[in-house]
């Protein structure tokens, strides 16, 4: 069974979503920490009700001290607890070229747009100012570059003409929940291959699409 870090910054729903999801006995995964860069994250309390240690490792405290040393501080807290997957759960620091490197293959993040769209900040506001009829989710390898490793899993979901931002991000959450324990099933059953770009999934197909377009009636 693989050991999973999970890194947040704020209230940790996704953690949330993958915590419950690798309590399930068929899981091939566990949670061995969680790991914040922000003291008094939210997230940090509801890992502690699982039951699942916790760290925090402030990033303010590095002031001066340049990316590289932050993250050599967080890979002492990953690698104490033997993790053998890093997943980043709302996490709100641009990782260092060094921890990408570190990690690489092995560590993966969730963002609420249809990659390659919309990287960075704001990707729901930016998709109801670019007028886009559908927004959705990604699940994707973390390399060099904010938001655009090969991508694991998408969800799409319909942008509806009374939406704003908090409407949107909420539609887009919920589907969040679904593919992110999808994607890390798959990393820890070792059934992704990476070809360029593209993510192919060896054996039978997962029961949950791949591509999910979300109905009207999730709205």
């Amino acid at each position: 069974m693989k050991k999973v870090a999970i890194l947040l910054s704020g209230r940790g729903s996704n953690m949330v979503s993958l915590v419950e999801a690798m309590r399930e006995p068929d899981f091939p995964a566990g949670p061995c920490i969680v790991i914040s860069n922000v003291p008094d994250a939210p997230g940090l309390t509801k890992a502690a009700s699982f039951g699942v240690p916790t760290a925090v490792v402030p990033h303010r405290e590095f002031k001066g001290q340049g990316r590289e040393a932050h993250d050599r501080a967080v890979t002492e807290k990953i690698d104490e607890a033997g993790a053998d997957v890093v997943c980043l759960a709302g996490y709100m620091r641009v990782l260092s070229p060094w921890f990408v490197e570190r990690y690489a293959g092995r560590i993966i993040n969730i963002h609420p747009a249809l990659l390659p769209a919309f990287p960075g900040l704001h990707a729901q506001r930016k998709a109801l100012r670019h007028g886009c009829r559908v927004s959705g989710a990604t699940v994707h390898f973390v390399d060099a570059e904010v938001d655009h490793g090969p991508i694991i899993v998408q969800a799409a979901v319909p942008v509806f003409p009374t939406d704003d931002e908090d409407a949107l991000s909420a539609r887009i959450l919920q589907q969040e929940h679904r593919i992110y324990p999808l994607a890390l099933r798959l990393l820890c059953e070792d059934r992704l291959i990476v070809k360029g770009r593209a993510v192919h999934v060896k054996g039978e197909q997962p029961e949950m699409p791949l591509s999910i377009v979300s109905p009207a009636s999730d709205a």
